[in-house]
């Protein structure tokens, strides 16, 4: 029986429907009509962007995309698929964990306002990847079910409606696969989408996850699945775990990360690392923030706001007085990979990394996070 975030069953739900594009266009339609702003893949400025969507005819349809490290290029493919490319720069958490935020704002006759007290939007995300559902797991992990909640983030989550996508393509970077997150998406999603191609015709199989995800399909027009349908929509998803672009050696990796720890790879990955952050800013799981409080020339407002931040900057470790603690690019990089990989598990008793791969397209440089591993690995 399909489960909501917390554990909680849902009732039954019916078996696997299938949409036509008119369809999948009139889903959007119900999503905008139920007050959620539609939030999914879009082409701009040469990429497939994440962006509030307007109608279905904002979808990249028929648009791929050819990555590798440090490398990202859309292209033209020779069909009408919407959902045929793999992860771009964004990734769900800015919707969840905006990468900047107010925090409080106050004036001298005591008026004041809290983030909590704002309007929280309601969001419905369209697309998410079974690796990106699992980065949204991750969060619920960090920010939502510790001991001190983030109040905000919780406010963000109970408010969205995920529809999800399963694989079948993997892109050139992926590695889902590799750490259990993909292609087939986990629990968690409303509704969940497998998009299938016959000639010029374009399909797709729906899953039912939630009350509320069966409540929109039941606004929509949609038949039945065949036995076969479902059988080669599952297969189509299965046969992706096999044509992942990349993989983590099949090791414990926090062992692994362990005994590398004096290893002289971490020199060498520092010898062409830039210590940008780009890493960090493009992972759907990275959590890191700071803070820095603002006030107009007259003094007579001021504000608190929360950003992303990085491990890679040099001042994330500063201490008063005694300067950063982390003062080299090797031990920068080693932090966040073993963090990543290794000690996420003695915080939160689960992997950091889903296998996106963005982190490698991302990177000026092209450091591949798999390569990497698998390098030491075989050293060890």
């Amino acid at each position: 029986m399909p489960t909501r975030p917390g554990g909680k069953s849902d009732a039954a739900v019916p078996d696997t429907l299938l949409l036509d594009t008119t369809g999948l266009h009139r889903l959007i339609e119900v999503l905008i009509e139920r007050g959620y702003r539609v939030i999914g893949p879009t082409l701009r400025d040469n990429a497939i962007v994440l962006a509030e969507l307007q109608s279905a005819h904002d979808l990249p349809s028929g648009w791929g995309v050819d990555v590798g490290p440090g490398h990202y290029r859309v292209r033209r493919r020779d069909d009408a698929a919407v959902f045929g490319h793999s992860s771009g720069p964004q990734s769900w958490k800015q919707f969840l964990h905006p990468p900047r935020q107010r925090m409080w704002a106050g004036s001298p006759d005591g008026s004041s306002v809290t983030e909590s007290e704002t309007e929280v939007p309601r969001y419905a995300l369209l697309g998410v990847r079974g690796c990106d559902l699992a980065a949204i797991a991750t969060l619920d992990r960090v920010l939502g079910r510790t001991e001190y909640p983030d109040s905000s983030y919780v406010a963000r989550r109970q408010r969205i409606f995920v529809v999800a996508v399963n694989c079948t393509e993997p892109g050139g970077l992926c590695f889902c696969a590799s750490m259990g997150t993909g292609p087939a998406v986990g629990p968690g999603y409303d509704l969940a989408l497998t998009e299938r191609l016959d000639g010029d015709e374009v399909t797709y199989l729906i899953d039912v996850g939630s009350p509320a995800g069966a409540d929109v399909l039941a606004a929509l027009s949609s038949t039945p699945a065949s036995s076969d349908q479902v059988r080669c929509a599952r297969t189509d998803v299965e046969a992706a775990a096999d044509r992942m672009g990349r993989h983590m050696p099949d090791t414990d990796l926090r062992d692994l990360l362990v005994r590398s720890r004096e290893s002289p790879q971490w020199d060498e990955v520092a010898s062409r690392c830039l210590t940008c952050g780009n890493c960090t800013m493009v992972c759907p799981t990275c959590f890191c923030t700071s803070t820095e409080d603002v006030s107009d020339l007259t003094g007579e407002h001021a504000e608190r706001w929360r950003h992303w931040a990085s491990c890679f900057e040099f001042d994330f470790t500063y201490v008063h007085g005694g300067g950063s603690v982390r003062q080299s690019g090797a031990s920068r990089y080693r932090h966040w990979l073993t963090h990543k990989l290794g000690t996420w598990h003695d915080q939160f008793g689960m992997s950091g990394c889903v296998g996106c791969g963005r982190c490698i397209a991302w990177c000026p440089t092209g450091i591949d996070i798999t390569a990497e591993m698998n390098k030491m690995a075989g050293d060890g």
